[in-house]
């Protein structure tokens, strides 16, 4: 029951009426339409009146309201409904959908909007970006889907002109993680013929009015819709629709959601080619049809992206395959008129369904199987907006193909409605323990046998008409209607019924609808059945060197020559989707919006009695009430009851202490005298008549005052209470404040960093805010992870050479830092220095052969270090020599004979060096046999740099490449073997000294190195 609403506006449950009649169904609606109540309920069916103005009820306080209430806890709205399906859905883990139905201008779109708001605004509580994106994307497809596929009628300025199923997938938390959208019979006809006072659909004039000349000017449209025949008639309309501003939202839109430049080019230029098809003219000299005005043609041709005569070619002629023989048939005028309207209506439709594609390859949950294998998704949620056209079922006008297809999706989701709504009731029932009663109901699958039933159906009858050889007619048709119709008994004819003078002879039939009787015009319904568009037009698109075209039309890629299936008739195609659409919301929990168009002039405050009466039979609203209210008009689960109802019995206020609480319901229901008007299920109470139900509601208003005064002497106690909040509120808001600090640090340091990937040098410059003490040694480790990322940045893009000396390099300065001077990080290390022409000019052709001959014996990779040096023989004497380090040995060089190798030291016998701690460029080799090397590294150029920090790096990293360990030792004076002998190096500083050199002293040596 929907509370809080006094009876001053009306029963706010059309089940709660004291007489189930229409006249005082027609008269709840009506108080409640002009109380402002616009939405009541049936049980947990929406009645929604539109109420032609705008209304504050949609804000997010509202929102607030609804959001995890009961149905019955407030008063009806749209937010009810979608909240409980939601739930549905999150606690009960079932497929939920929405049902949304009424005929044009009743508010159907505008329902749908509203609920895929609440939607929106309830879900994804944590803020994720990818659920936000999603949620975005659904929001945005609204807008393009009603810019293609919505027009304005004399009904209604934003009719859906079309039929659409939105499904929703969530995932376990109850986001939403994408979608798909699902579109029924498109009004394609529209394209090329409106009525009057009508307009196409709002996308070409959203072009035309909206589009900026530089656009226009590219596709050869001017700003004037009545210039072009196809929309001249819209053109002259003057309306509340902003064009220009909705071309801007809907290019906007469609930009968000993903279409590329290219795409959104491709869509004006199919919107440009149907208005300028429109205006092509036929006319014929002697026996040869021509285009008159064939300037259009060539402007076709440009949009089109194809030749100007293949564009003539196709409007003219028909290619035809007879055995292997191919010949070219000439069309007559009327044959070319024709198959260019026919163009023009599956370009638009074929642009239409690829839209829906490209929004549905966006928004669609991406590796669905994955993502179910992983217990992501949960549930579905689907919106299903049935199609916008009113069944028009008192007024017996002749009634297009079209139509007729409108009317059987009404009569399948009539039988729908009636089927699901008696299986919940019956469900329930049984779930409960109450015995079910039958109950006698209108069942229209009658009907839609009639119209769908094999080889017997109207569809069946209409396609084998279609497949008959030679010319087909309507006639035809007709003729075969009566013949396998003639005995039943919702369909007439004139030629079955002769005295019926309201249907014309070989053109009407009627059919005795769910609400009433329709008559239809087969007047069209064999060309619109087989929905004819020569394959020559399908070849000229695929054949388009704009890529999107050509993946709007798949088929052309056939030649003439191949055999192709007959394809599906429109009324098949038709079919075949409301079967798989009725099946898909058959396996849901449906709920629905039963949407009234209140008065066809828009007016908020005018309600047309009539009019609206018409709504609600063909709706069968009151059918509906009469299921709900055949048993017990209102049930509810034992603990909201007993939360509602509990202040009324002295033996359930405050707490009751009986076993249950379906005990405890029952004392209190027999404590009021209703026993006779109850039945108890297992979880719930079932209460058979609303007199019993207003009567237990009048009773809890009564003592809700008395419940009030108890309260007031209770707040005594609380304020005693009141100091020991505030001392524990004290240290909450230390807590808290704790934790702000925290957050802060934390957004404080994302914002700062956010976009360091796109700095040159990636955040180094960045300042680091100050954290918090609690955060001192997050603070550290989140530096250590940024410098690791930082170098890890820095060193991705190079090559494996530049990574050598990159952990060379790394190496020294892990092994150097602090004890040198100078480690030469700042300069190029080329390690081979013996070969460059900066180093030995004269000499580094010779090293070359040496090297390469070396190389050759001794089978080494790559040479780690060469360099010239000054070094201690073994007579105690200093001369020039070379040094060269490969991966596998040390090699000592006579520079002064080519580098003739003098002596070499296998790697592995090294076992550490030692440098000094000053800037010269000592450096001692310790090897296993006690026999070191000492050398003094010298020739550099320029002058005075340093080549320690880079002999140390490179062996260090070599080493550690091999899993070996190198000691490196800093100090002064340094000890040393020489042949076995102990010995000290000392490094001196001599002002007159121009070049290092060693000399014999008591305890080893004396290297002399320039002074200051």
């Amino acid at each position: 029951m929907a509370e809080h609403e006094s009876l001053e506006f009306g029963k706010a449950d059309f089940v709660l009426m004291d007489n189930v009649s229409l006249e005082e169904f027609m008269a709840n609606l009506k108080l409640r339409f002009e109380k402002g109540r616009i939405y009541t309920y049936i049980g947990e069916v929406v009645v929604s009146v539109n109420p032609y103005r705008a209304m504050n009820i949609y804000g997010r306080d509202t929102i607030e309201q609804y959001k995890g209430r009961e149905l019955y806890e407030r008063p009806p709205h749209l937010f009810a409904i979608a909240d409980a399906a939601y739930k549905a859905m999150k606690r009960r883990n079932k497929d939920t959908c929405i049902v949304i139905s009424g005929e044009s201008g009743a508010g159907k779109t505008e329902a749908s909007k509203y609920i895929m708001q609440y939607i929106a605004a309830i879900t994804n509580p944590g803020q994720r970006a990818e659920v936000e994106r999603v949620k975005n994307m659904l929001l945005k497809s609204n807008c393009v889907l009603e810019a293609f596929g919505n027009a304005k009628t004399n009904r209604n300025d934003n009719s859906s002109r079309f039929g659409k199923y939105m499904d929703i997938n969530f995932d376990f938390k109850g986001d939403p993680i994408g979608g798909h959208i699902n579109n029924y019979l498109l009004e394609k006809s529209r394209v090329i013929f409106q009525q009057e006072g009508e307009r196409s659909f709002h996308s070409f004039y959203q072009m035309v009015k909206g589009g900026p000349e530089s656009l226009l000017r590219s596709l050869h449209v001017s700003k004037d819709p009545t210039a072009y025949i196809y929309i001249k008639v819209g053109g002259h309309i003057k309306s509340s629709i902003d064009d220009g501003v909705d071309f801007k939202a809907v290019a906007d839109a469609m930009k968000v959601i993903g279409f590329t430049a290219d795409e959104l080019q491709t869509v004006y230029k199919v919107l440009a080619t149907i208005l300028h098809l429109g205006n092509l003219t036929f006319g014929v000299d002697g026996d040869t049809t021509l285009i008159e005005n064939s300037k259009v043609v060539a402007v076709i041709g440009d949009l089109l992206a194809t030749k100007e005569e293949n564009v003539e070619k196709a409007l003219l002629y028909r290619t035809v395959a007879t055995g292997r023989d191919v010949i070219d048939k000439q069309h007559t005028a009327q044959e070319a008129s024709y198959g260019r309207d026919a163009l023009a209506k599956a370009m638009y439709e074929r642009m239409f369904c690829w839209i829906v594609g490209r929004i549905n390859d966006v928004i669609e949950v991406k590796d669905y199987d994955n993502v179910l294998q992983h217990r992501t998704v949960n549930r579905s949620f689907n919106l299903n907006q049935g199609h916008s056209h009113s069944l028009n079922l008192s007024v017996c006008l002749s009634v297009s193909f079209e139509q007729f297809c409108i009317n059987y999706c009404n009569e399948k989701l009539q039988q729908l409605f009636i089927q699901l709504v008696l299986r919940q009731e019956q469900e329930e029932y049984q779930r409960e323990g109450i015995p079910w009663k039958h109950i006698d109901f209108f069942n229209n699958q009658i009907i839609v046998d009639l119209v769908e039933l094999q080889h017997k159906g109207i569809f069946s009858v209409l396609d084998e008409a279609c497949m008959n050889v030679g010319k087909v007619t309507d006639e035809v048709f007709l003729q075969g209607l009566n013949s396998k119709l003639a005995n039943h008994v919702h369909y007439t004819s004139r030629k079955l019924s002769p005295t019926d003078k309201s249907l014309e002879f070989d053109r009407d039939f009627r059919i005795r609808h769910y609400a009433g009787n329709v008559v239809y015009s087969v007047v069209g319904f064999i060309d619109k059945n087989k929905d004819t568009l020569f394959q020559d037009f399908k070849r000229l698109l695929y054949n388009s060197s704009n890529p999107v075209l050509k993946v709007m039309w798949p088929e052309g890629k056939l030649r003439i020559t191949e055999v192709t299936k007959r394809p599906l008739t429109a009324a098949t195609l038709f079919k075949n989707s409301m079967i798989a659409l009725v099946e898909n919301l058959a396996c849901k929990e449906p709920y629905y919006v039963r949407c009234i168009k209140p008065n066809d002039v828009k007016s908020p405050l005018l309600f047309e009695h009539e009019r609206c009466r018409h709504q609600v039979e063909y709706l069968g609203l009151l059918e509906n009430v009469r299921v709900r209210r055949a048993g017990f008009a209102n049930r509810q689960e034992y603990p909201r009851f007993l939360q509602r109802y509990k202040m009324i019995s002295e033996f359930t206020w405050p707490n009751h202490d009986l076993p249950s609480e379906k005990e405890a319901v029952k004392k209190l229901v027999q404590g009021c005298g209703f026993e006779h008007d109850v039945a108890y299920g297992k979880t719930k109470v079932f209460i058979r008549t609303p007199r019993t139900l207003f009567c237990l509601e009048e009773q809890r208003t009564e003592m809700v005052g008395r419940i009030v005064l108890f309260l007031q002497k209770v707040w005594r106690g609380t304020i005693a209470r009141k100091r020991y909040r505030r001392m524990r509120a004290a240290v909450i808001i230390l807590q808290a404040y704790r934790r702000f600090k925290v957050k802060s640090y934390i957004k404080d340091v994302n914002r700062k960093f956010k976009n360091v990937r796109s700095m040159k040098d990636h955040g180094k410059h960045v300042k680091w805010p100050t954290p918090p003490k609690v955060l001192r040694r997050f603070e550290e480790a989140l530096r250590s992870f940024y410098n690791r990322w930082w170098a890890w940045m820095l060193i991705k893009d190079m090559t494996p050479e530049e990574k050598l000396r990159i952990r060379a390099k790394g190496a020294t300065l892990e092994a150097l830092k602090g004890q040198r001077p100078d480690l030469g990080l700042q300069r190029t290390w080329e390690g081979n220095y013996l070969v460059s022409w900066t180093d030995s000019p004269d000499t580094a052709s010779s090293f070359t052969l040496v090297s390469s001959d070396l190389q050759r014996k001794d089978k080494f990779m790559r040479v780690l270090f060469s360099c010239n040096v000054r070094k201690i023989n073994r007579f105690h004497k200093a001369e020039d020599r070379a040094v060269l380090i490969t991966d596998r040995h040390l090699y000592k060089m006579d520079p002064l004979k080519q580098y003739k190798p003098m002596k070499s030291i296998p790697l592995y016998n090294v076992t550490g060096i030692s440098v000094s701690p000053g800037k010269d460029q000592l450096v001692v080799f310790h090897t296993k046999d006690s026999r070191d090397l000492v050398v003094c590294l010298k020739g550099m150029v320029p002058a005075g740099d340093s080549r320690i920090g880079e002999l140390v790096g490179i062996l260090l990293s070599h080493f550690k490449s091999e899993k070996r360990k190198l000691q490196v030792n800093i100090a002064s004076p340094i000890q040393c073997s020489m042949n076995g002998r102990k010995c000290t190096i000392i490094v001196e500083p001599k002002i007159n000294q121009s070049q290092p050199d060693f000399t014999k002293s008591r305890s080893g040596y004396i290297l002399a190195v320039p002074g200051n």
